[in-house]
């Protein structure tokens, strides 16, 4: 039995190690000279493999796909990721938030792991699947000649008897994704679900001169979206336009598709209005003779209570023994939500991961084969599942191609 992968990333090598321990004649193609290119960058080079919570936490963490995905995260669980690479001798540790990475910290050795699962699968590189084609037995897939400008030259023809497409999404291009696995999917009457960038940074209406770098801890970002209340806890950082960090890219995937969005920031989560109210008081009659530059420096670094300021129409140079309850009364709103202008999310090639794909209605949950065409398959990105960070897509990326596997072969 011939398989032909489209794509050495994650999903790809996972599923061509699998089906040659069973026999299976497998050839990856790639456009790319090497493997794991997007891998080789993730989680800032570290890897973030996947999130050791058990299977009902992580369902929560998917935020498009998760009743598709249900099937495929019993199937192959957190646990079993960290036991498949440990047995391939690399050594993971778990850091905050339950996320696994390698114990060297560096993606290539979980790439290099991943090589070993493949040492009998036949990789080859430079090698961009231009077209596939039904034939009356299996596929037949064509193969483009980077090297010539005529588009119909193609350097080689191949055959299969079942293909999976594991492309990836359309972010990061320089990687190698670049959406070419869609235009394969819509060659085969599949409909690709709106693509959009997800876990990007967001983009704001701000003059942010002052402010880009600087990062924000245990802070809330609130979302108001399409009249719905969205708030995230964790760290922040400002951008040049915008903002960014952990919380930003998760708020980023709930936002990607809302018609109308309002942004906030708690800078204050631990403390209610009271409580602050009693706080300030404090700060306020110990310092009656100082600016009010004083009193906010107290409460948020130099450079954000300026911005702060000016959003509030508060004179910094106002005595606090001159500040009005009125006054008093807008920062301590502001404190708890203080408004950003939203100004739309960065473009696609910025984010981690592509929310959009292969409509899952044309899909096998349990198989990964496609609906409309027998023996074709789409595992990993190129699927309309996304989640979270923390090692989340890295996961359903393992979990669909393991699935995949298990059901194309009957794996015990």
């Amino acid at each position: 039995m011939k398989v032909a992968i489209i794509g050495a990333g994650a999903s790809g090598l996972m599923l061509g190690g699998l089906l040659t321990q069973k026999g299976y004649d497998v050839t990856i193609f790639d456009g790319n000279e090497k493997a794991g290119k997007k891998l080789y960058i993730t989680g800032k080079g570290r890897c973030n493999i996947t999130n050791l919570c058990d299977t009902d936490e992580f369902l929560k963490n998917v935020v498009r796909g998760e009743k598709f995905f249900r099937s495929a995260i019993y199937s192959f669980s957190p646990q079993d990721t960290v036991d498949f690479f440990e047995n391939l001798g690399l050594i993971t540790k778990v850091e905050r938030g339950n996320r696994v990475f390698p114990e060297s910290d560096k993606s290539s050795d979980v790439i290099k792991a991943l090589l070993k699962h493949c040492k009998d699968v036949k990789i080859m590189y430079n090698s961009k699947v231009e077209k596939i084609v039904k034939a009356e037995k299996g596929f037949k897939i064509f193969l483009k000649n980077e090297n010539s400008k005529e588009e119909k030259n193609v350097k080689g023809d191949y055959v299969a008897d079942k293909v999976v497409i594991a492309t990836g999404g359309e972010s990061y291009k320089a990687t190698g994704s670049d959406g070419s696995g869609y235009t394969l999917a819509k060659s085969f009457g599949h409909k690709i679900e709106k693509l959009v960038p997800a876990l990007c940074p967001i983009k704001l209406k701000e003059d942010l001169k002052d402010l880009e770098g600087l990062s924000l801890k245990n802070v809330s970002l609130i979302a108001e979206i399409d009249g719905k209340k969205k708030e995230l806890f964790g760290e922040m950082l400002f951008t040049d336009c915008g903002i960014s960090g952990p919380i930003v890219l998760s708020m980023s995937s709930f936002i990607n598709r809302a018609g109308n969005v309002k942004l906030s920031l708690d800078l204050k989560p631990a403390l209610t209005k009271e409580q602050l109210e009693k706080r300030l008081l404090r700060d306020f009659d110990s310092n009656k003779n100082k600016n009010l530059s004083y009193i906010l420096k107290g409460l948020m670094p130099n450079s954000l209570s300026i911005f702060f300021a000016k959003k509030c129409g508060l004179n910094l140079e106002k005595k606090v023994h001159d500040v009005l309850k009125e006054e008093r009364k807008i920062i301590i709103d502001n404190l708890k939500n203080l408004p950003l202008i939203f100004n739309g999310l960065y473009p696609i090639d910025a984010g981690i991961i592509t929310s959009g794909g292969v409509s899952l209605k044309e899909v096998n949950p349990k198989t990964f084969e496609s609906k409309l065409v027998k023996d074709l398959y789409f595992v990993g990105e190129i699927l309309d599942i996304d989640a979270l960070t923390g090692g989340f897509n890295l996961q359903i990326a393992f979990a669909t191609s393991y699935s995949c596997a298990k059901n194309m072969m009957a794996l015990p």
